[in-house]
């Protein structure tokens, strides 16, 4: 059995725009209904939503033989952490506040096996379709997909350094932890972040790696896609339901 390729990977490096969606529901059925909906990604949260290493298995799978692809965010920058997603078949990972060259380093190190890293050997592990990849353990990392969330002022510093860390395959700005870092806590919309984030998508595009966020308003998300970004997700599971059932309950209670 040959190692899994990934396509979301192959797409963002190629510069084609990759439409995504939140899914904060932490359940099996939600995902599987979200992944027949036709976005190129979904992303599985597993920092601000339920979520633990058996629920985000359980929706890999159900996942799986769909064309959309899925991406874990997972809860926090650690190679322990992360060997737990990478033993249960994720080859695309969101990282949350990534601020220094050191912790985008460690993100790295956290997927590559030694003598080029930290990941912990396992024989017979998910992503190894139980052991029936061939030559897993010295190509996986061919196939992985490191993206890595700029969230904090310190991040803005360090933006080119982290983006030039071998591995590191994009940055995604992080609106919402952004806006607060900068005394905008709520207000992702005011003009001056608008600005920013418009001004750091092209900073990332300037380093050769493809940018990407995550906004529900559409007329933000067009023109961040427009100043650059290739993997946009365009809305929330959780803000979707609640919205809509608010709506339909309106209606038939006026």
């Amino acid at each position: 059995m040959d190692l899994p390729v990934n396509p979301f990977k192959r797409a963002i490096m190629a510069g084609q725009q990759q439409i995504g969606f939140w899914n904060s529901m932490a359940s099996p059925t939600a995902t599987e209904i979200l992944a027949g909906s036709g976005f190129d990604w979904l992303l599985l949260d597993a920092e601000h939503a339920p979520n633990d290493v058996p629920g985000i298995m359980a929706q890999l799978q159900a996942m799986a033989g769909d064309t959309t692809h899925p991406i874990v965010r997972i809860p926090v920058n650690d190679p322990i952490v992360m060997k737990r997603y990478l033993d249960i078949g994720t080859q695309s990972f969101l990282v949350p506040m990534v601020e220094t060259v050191e912790q985008a380093q460690a993100v790295v190190a956290a997927t590559r096996f030694a003598p080029d890293g930290v990941r912990g050997f396992a024989g017979a592990s998910r992503a190894t379709r139980f052991g029936r990849v061939k030559n897993y353990h010295h190509r996986a990392h061919e196939e992985l997909c490191l993206l890595v969330q700029i969230e904090t002022q310190q991040a803005l510093d360090n933006l080119e350094a982290i983006a030039a860390v071998p591995g590191i395959d994009g940055l995604f700005v992080g609106p919402g932890d952004l806006s607060a870092d900068l005394g905008y806590l709520g207000d992702q919309g005011n003009p001056v972040i608008v600005e920013l984030i418009e001004k750091t998508i092209h900073r990332i595009v300037a380093t050769g790696k493809p940018a990407g966020i995550l906004t529900g308003d559409e007329t933000l998300a067009r023109r961040y896609m427009a100043a650059g970004c290739v993997y946009t997700a365009v809305g929330i599971d959780t803000g979707l339901l609640a919205r809509s059932t608010e709506a339909i309950a309106k209606k038939f209670k006026a």
